[in-house]
């Protein structure tokens, strides 16, 4: 629904001299961390793949707004023996992001930042083993909450016409999970364990190539408006 209505008002803004919206479809990977597992890293590889729609705010075509829908996986995985012996778990959202982006008249990179909302689908699927008498997380409850709201930072490269290359950061405002707790055992049987709780937050990049219909590769140059080249005329 988006890739046709962004087409049928490219066409009409394409009429009026200048095309007002841009859409495309996006395809790429996911690299992602938990932040509050105890683990560091972007080891949780995902998928991610939707469409999106740009409309033009200038004339210039300099500054855009971008909405789109997307499926993403996001998660945590660690492979070591520290602290858990096995940690491998998926967890699939729909995000919808919004965000302005300006483009470099010359060189064609567009920068972006913005807020996005995710929608959680389906809570983590995995495995999570961890070594006993060492490092014990709660697995009792091991649900997430179903809303997530997210900061996110955006550049895109030109390659060729429509095709762009695509970089996100995206990182939690508010936490995904309240209070998972921690238990540590220390190495002498004197000492007592010890027992904390930390927020976690999806903490995440995804390399995406877009493709961005009516896009012609050239890049944007800027061009006086009428008024202000009558007035240089007059003057001379």
């Amino acid at each position: 629904m988006l890739l046709i209505g962004s087409d049928l008002q490219a066409q009409r803004g394409r009429n009026r001299g200048r095309q007002v919206f841009k859409a495309y479809p996006a395809f790429g990977t996911t690299g992602a961390q938990m932040e509050g597992d105890e683990l560091r890293g972007f080891k949780k590889w995902g998928i991610t793949a939707g469409v999106g729609a740009m409309l033009s705010l200038d004339r210039d075509n300099m500054w855009h707004a971008s909405i789109e829908a997307d499926f993403s996986q996001r998660g945590a995985q660690n492979k070591t023996h520290d602290p858990y012996r096995l940690l491998d778990f998926t967890m699939n959202y729909v995000d919808i992001p919004l965000t302005i982006h300006f483009t470099d008249p010359y060189g064609g990179i567009t920068v972006g930042a913005g807020l996005v909302y995710a929608r959680l689908v389906q809570q983590p699927h995995g495995m999570l083993y961890y070594t006993p008498n060492y490092f014990i997380p709660d697995t009792s409850d091991m649900s997430f909450l179903k809303n997530d709201f997210s900061a996110a930072l955006d550049v895109r490269f030109p390659i060729w016409k429509g095709l762009t290359l695509n970089f996100r950061l995206q990182h939690s405002l508010l936490p995904v999970k309240n209070n998972w707790g921690f238990t540590s055992y220390p190495s002498t049987a004197s000492s007592q364990p010890k027992h904390w709780t930390n927020n976690c937050y999806n903490y995440f990049i995804s390399f995406r190539v877009l493709y961005v219909f009516g896009e012609d590769g050239h890049r944007t140059k800027h061009i006086p408006s009428k008024s202000h080249s009558k007035k240089h005329k007059k003057r001379r």
